[in-house]
């Protein structure tokens, strides 16, 4: 029976509409032209609503780094990283049927990462291209001086992600809702717990549309998730989460989805 599911993937793995020209596809529903004036434009349940982009909280960011940083540690100490904590986000979305459900919710893990602030971009890539090649050991060190220095460094407004498996031939449902209706929840399994409501901007690396900036993010965003995963023979779908309200999920005595920003 395995070549049934061998023929059946990639069949209901589809959106109800093609997304795709030439081998790339261009989200059309979300417009970040107007991001330098602190907000940005995104068609969600069905009609364009303007969302004014947020800096995350710095008790969110303290979290992120102190939890990066002992995974770092472990690292080094030849430990595993723990599946709890700022890397691995849970991505709840909502948009279309894709072919195989009833539902139009779907919920992923995704992992997720900072990225430099436009001013530093070219920086930080040249030291990744630099250091491509360097032990691991060595890369650990790079990573958590990055890290050390967060606040110069990283843009506090957006997170970023790789969507590595969807092609013309097979999306999953993240990327389709994505596409069609922006508008993200991301959780965060841990103690303090934080919810990010979100608009996800969709970049594929072949997209001609794509703006010198973005182009860099995704070179970025490849590099990082190359530089202890290994070099792939292609660049993936770079996502852009623009932070528009934050929570603190934290239970007990803590935020209980107490909004934190705005």
């Amino acid at each position: 029976m395995w070549w049934i599911v061998f023929l059946v993937a990639g069949i209901l793995e589809q959106a109800p509409i093609d997304l795709w020209n030439d081998g790339y596809c261009h989200q059309v529903t979300v417009n970040v032209t107007p991001i330098d004036s602190g907000y940005i434009y995104a068609f969600v349940d069905s009609t364009w609503q303007k969302f004014e982009v947020r800096g995350l909280p710095r008790k969110f960011i303290n979290w992120s780094i102190e939890r990066r940083r002992e995974t770092v540690k472990k690292l080094k100490e030849g430990e595993r990283p723990e599946l709890a904590g700022p890397h691995n986000a849970i991505v709840a979305t909502y948009g279309v049927r894709r072919k195989d459900t009833r539902f139009r919710i779907n919920n992923a893990v995704k992992g997720v990462g900072f990225v430099p602030k436009p001013d530093k971009l070219d920086e930080i890539l040249q030291l990744l291209r630099h250091t491509m090649d360097v032990d691991n050991a060595r890369k650990l060190d790079i990573l958590d001086s990055l890290y050390v220095n967060a606040y110069e460094i990283f843009d506090t407004t957006r997170l970023v992600s790789l969507e590595l498996y969807s092609t013309p031939e097979f999306e999953t449902h993240t990327f389709i809702n994505e596409m069609l209706n922006p508008a993200c929840a991301i959780v965060f399994l841990d103690i303090p717990s934080f919810e990010l409501k979100v608009i996800a901007h969709l970049l594929h690396p072949d997209d001609p549309e794509l703006t010198p900036y973005e182009r860099k993010v995704v070179e970025y965003t490849n590099l990082v998730h190359s530089y202890f995963h290994g070099r792939f023979e292609k660049n993936f779908i770079t996502v852009i989460y623009y932070v528009i309200e934050v929570y603190d999920n934290t239970p007990g005595r803590g935020g209980r989805g107490v909004r934190l920003i705005p």
